[in-house]
């Protein structure tokens, strides 16, 4: 269901101190938006959540039918706000 590249992990581990295994739990059926991401060279979503009342998102591509992690780090004010418009 999940994929990732292992180095793109690695060096969002040290970029973003937050692991790509984590961010499956934004399809554990909690609340989400998605968005296209402006990406020339393929198809990019991104998804943000809140995890533990802190916000995530995550950017992701569909790749053999499952969802390939691309970076996952804390959630800008704008997505947050996105979040808050349509949940509250």
């Amino acid at each position: 269901m999940f994929e990732w590249d292992e180095d793109k992990r690695l060096k969002n581990l040290a970029k973003h101190k937050l692991d790509f295994v984590a961010a499956g739990r934004l399809y554990d059926g909690r609340a989400t938006i998605t968005t296209v991401s402006a990406y020339a060279f393929e198809p990019r979503y991104l998804t943000t959540a809140q995890i533990e009342g802190k916000f995530y998102s995550l950017v992701w591509t569909g790749r053999d039918g499952r969802r390939r992690f691309i970076s996952f780090r804390r959630a800008r004010d704008e997505e947050t706000r996105a979040y808050r418009q349509i949940y509250g």
